[in-house]
């Protein structure tokens, strides 16, 4: 493994994880976690492909989160990125992170030979946080990591509470998840701060695959949907017996979708 550097706009280094030889893939992680939550998938992939992975800044562990957080930020460093790479490049994104990869792609659509997209959150017809958000910001500004990210996982997310119930008794769960509060929920505000709506998307042409899993929240299947419908080159991709971790619980299965992908736009 390797760590490619790039400059951000505001000067901010922006670094990203390279491993294998091939076409390039570079992969935006989701939120609550770092680029190493797609270690199961990398490994699916790095024989055929070149897996680049950012290191989202305000999910680096070292790193000052500067609020307001910015998805025009986030699509700057995924440029940056990319542009140290040979194309083609197929653009790979993840829940928060394909949100950031839609604003990047929508910056400079010619720097991408396609688009694989995990269930964007996008505000289509209503905010992804809402009053939900203000009550999470409120837990973490009063120190209560744990309770923003039970809102955020619960409210936001929208997951069971049974499910968000048996996380938070994990204790190593419990602990990945609240030391990630500040940065989620700063995730949730940038997105939507991006306003609702998607008519900007209209005119992005790039070859696009959209997932969801049919086991994932129902918003955000309706959510995908109507970016399906915007996209004016999209097709979605059901993985049965999935939710919206699949990264986790069968990286096989995500992999091999974005091998599908790959084949159709990186001339394999």
């Amino acid at each position: 493994m390797t760590e490619l550097l790039a400059s951000s706009d505001d000067g901010l280094p922006i670094t990203a994880l390279a491993e294998g030889t091939g076409p390039n893939l570079l992969v935006v992680h989701p939120g609550g976690g770092d680029a190493t939550t797609w270690d199961g998938v990398t490994r699916h992939l790095t024989d055929d492909f070149r897996v680049v992975r950012i290191r989202r800044r305000i999910y680096v562990p070292e790193a000052d989160i500067a609020l307001p957080h910015s998805m025009t930020v986030e699509a700057a460093d995924i440029v940056a990125v990319a542009n140290l790479l040979e194309p083609p490049v197929l653009l790979v994104g993840h829940s928060s992170g394909a949100v950031a990869a839609l604003e990047a792609a929508l910056l400079t659509p010619s720097t991408f030979a396609g688009l694989f997209l995990y269930e964007p959150p996008l505000p289509t017809q209503e905010l992804i946080a809402g009053t939900a958000g203000a009550r999470a910001r409120a837990a973490v500004d009063a120190g209560d990591s744990v309770e923003a990210m039970r809102i955020h996982m619960r409210d936001i997310v929208r997951m069971p509470p049974i499910v968000v119930d048996a996380m938070f008794a994990d204790q190593h769960m419990r602990a990945a998840l609240s030391a990630q509060a500040a940065a989620q929920i700063a995730d949730d505000e940038a997105i939507d701060a991006l306003g609702v709506g998607i008519d900007r998307f209209a005119t992005l042409g790039t070859p696009t695959t959209l997932i969801e899993g049919d086991l994932s929240p129902a918003h955000l299947r309706e959510r995908l949907a109507d970016l399906a419908k915007a996209l004016p080159n999209a097709q979605t991709v059901t993985l049965t017996g999935q939710g919206h971790i699949a990264h986790l619980a069968a990286p096989d299965v995500l992999a091999n979708a974005i091998r599908d992908m790959a084949g159709q736009v990186l001339h394999l």
